[in-house]
């Protein structure tokens, strides 16, 4: 899900605050005046492209005639030292804008490669579709899960509000997953998907009793995981889960579950290298 507009604005906002506190770009503004630049942004790494829209709009927030042209598209493989994008515009606004922008388009690639190597290891040898978490930067989730989809994977619930999943906390504050599932029933009936976290084989068998939607096998081994395919039998969806790295990924994904959800994802990912190159246009004076 693209990230809308106004959501954007919220963070350009707090991020300007945080880079111009009541002084501004003080360095900046001693250096420059009016003059223009034209930038070059330059890739530092290999991988997945995403975030061309919060990059190009931060700067325009800055002044919204900065032009921005990409020469990649979201979702497409780049390579170390590979032109991006071009930009021109007067040189205060794109040195100010110039870090906040990068932010965004390195945190977002970076994301967005992360999911592209787990959706690879998925596809070794298995079909598990490879899943987002909740597992998010306040305010960023909208940005995040959006790398995610670019990257090949699929987002799970965006929020508390679209989808019932019922956790182990739930599960034992109600004291157990028939009683959890009767009263979301009684709450909202089929409104919703139910989801339930089954934390070894005797709750997968609790849970199979039920009708709830997908199953979460959380923290199981590989040997678990498959009982516990083989215990569901293709009745309902399965999904594993709990510190998933690419080699488990490799592993549980020819299990037969059928989707992993992955939380590195998004909480630790490794931010993608780009540099901002910039060239001052200096106005030329006639000589005396």
């Amino acid at each position: 899900m693209p990230m809308q507009n106004h959501e954007l604005e919220a963070l350009l906002e707090l991020a300007v605050h945080e880079d111009f506190g009541e002084n501004g770009d003080i360095t900046t503004a001693a250096l420059f005046d009016n003059e223009r630049c034209s930038a070059r942004l330059i890739s530092k790494d290999t991988g997945i492209l995403a975030g061309r829209s919060a990059f190009a709009q931060t700067f325009r927030y800055f002044d919204k005639n900065t032009e921005v042209r990409f020469h990649r598209n979201d979702g497409e493989v780049i390579a170390v030292g590979e032109h991006i994008a071009s930009l021109q515009g007067k040189a205060r606004s794109v040195l100010g804008a110039e870090r906040t922008a990068l932010n965004f388009l390195s945190f977002l690639s970076g994301i967005a490669t992360q999911t592209h190597k787990a959706v690879s290891a998925a596809m070794e040898g298995g079909r598990a579709i490879i899943l987002d978490t909740r597992k998010t930067m306040p305010g960023y989730r909208q940005l995040s899960k959006y790398a995610v989809k670019t990257g090949g994977g699929s987002n799970h619930r965006m929020g508390l509000y679209d989808m019932i999943l019922i956790k182990d906390n739930h599960i034992d504050a109600v004291g157990s997953i028939a009683e959890a599932v009767k009263l979301t029933r009684r709450k909202w009936g089929s409104r919703y998907k139910i989801e339930v976290e089954c934390r070894n084989l005797d709750e997968v068998k609790q849970a199979l009793t039920q009708k709830v939607d997908i199953l979460m096998l959380d923290n199981m081994d590989t040997d678990l995981i498959k009982q516990a395919v083989a215990l569901a039998a293709g009745s309902l969806q399965l999904e594993a889960s709990g510190n998933m790295d690419l080699q488990q990924i490799r592993e549980i994904s020819p299990t037969g579950v059928d989707y992993i959800s992955v939380g590195m994802l998004t909480h630790s990912v490794k931010a993608f290298d780009f540099s901002l190159q910039i060239e001052i246009e200096h106005e030329q004076r006639e000589p005396t």
